[in-house]
């Protein structure tokens, strides 16, 4: 069956605020997603759901209808692969167990990297990196923005290309659980698990089939068929996954700060005709309705 799109709708369903690596907090994000025109948001940080309660606020004010979202790392055949989780209840007992143990793995990581940097005569950037996390776990980026504060690095690329990137003493690896344990995980929380950003991986085309032929094993709900910076190609190569594996079809711009204009809230290639969204699954959101 066909399904059209609503051309009155806007719908956002992958950014990021100060709650993990964005530089906005989720008050402005929201904002601003009003400012784009953005009808439907889901704020996804990292591993987190401490920015929802603030951003459900700001949509109040801003009549923006806010999903509740999240972004969860975890492994696939020793690849680190993200999973949204979308309109899940947050208050689910296991569910914030889970999101526990993932943050103790995340303050781990984030010590272990100001340790390493410390041997190589940079001050202890744990606490700074901290504050620049508002108060949450710290990732590389944040040391990066520290970094740059510093007068160490001139700026955050030469903080990755001497320090935090791939390969460099600040790069740690976290332990993330099994794919299959956290597409459970949202599972359980009434939520609908989506594979996020398929072609920022670095696999190749055959890889790709075979991560979502398991994703979609694992139950696996939806994949994110269009989101910023990718191409027509990869569009129409994603949206050929999506149909192959019979999943529903998301959408995000996976934001994170201002000033970049190929990555800007609710500005997204629109997702072709023939997919089912996601968004129709979702539990009495208002202002969607899915087709009969």
């Amino acid at each position: 069956m066909t399904i059209p799109q609503d051309p009155l709708l806007c719908i956002d369903l992958h950014c990021h605020s100060t709650a993990s690596d964005g530089a906005l907090t989720p008050t402005e994000l929201v904002t601003r997603a009003a400012e784009q025109k953005v009808t439907h948001l889901a704020l996804t940080d990292h591993d987190t759901v401490k920015g929802l309660a603030e951003a459900q606020a700001a949509a109040k004010t801003n009549d923006v209808v806010l999903i509740s979202g999240i972004e969860l790392s975890c492994l696939w055949r020793s690849h680190t692969i993200h999973i949204v989780g979308l309109d899940f209840d947050i208050d689910n007992a296991d569910f914030r167990e889970a999101l526990e143990r993932q943050n103790r793995n995340r303050w781990a990581r984030a010590a272990m990297i100001a340790e390493r940097l410390s041997k190589l005569a940079i001050p202890d950037l744990l606490e700074r990196a901290t504050t620049e996390a508002g108060g949450g776990v710290p990732g590389r980026p944040h040391f990066a923005r520290v970094m740059v504060e510093s007068g160490i690095v001139k700026n955050a690329a030469q903080a990755f290309k001497r320090y935090l990137g791939a390969g460099k003493t600040g790069d740690v690896k976290a332990y993330w659980p099994e794919l299959q344990e956290v597409v459970q995980w949202i599972n359980s929380a009434g939520g609908l698990a989506v594979l996020a950003h398929p072609r920022k991986y670095q696999l190749t085309a055959t890889k790709l089939r075979e991560l979502t032929a398991d994703f979609r094993r694992a139950d696996g709900q939806a994949i994110e068929v269009s989101t910023s910076g990718q191409s027509s190609g990869d569009l129409g190569f994603l949206t050929e996954l999506c149909v192959r594996e019979k999943l529903l079809a998301s959408q995000g711009s996976d934001f994170h700060f201002p000033g970049a204009p190929w990555c800007e809230l609710g500005r997204i290639m629109k997702m072709p005709d023939g997919l089912e969204p996601v968004w129709h699954h979702f539990r009495q959101v208002p202002g969607i309705e899915a087709p009969v």
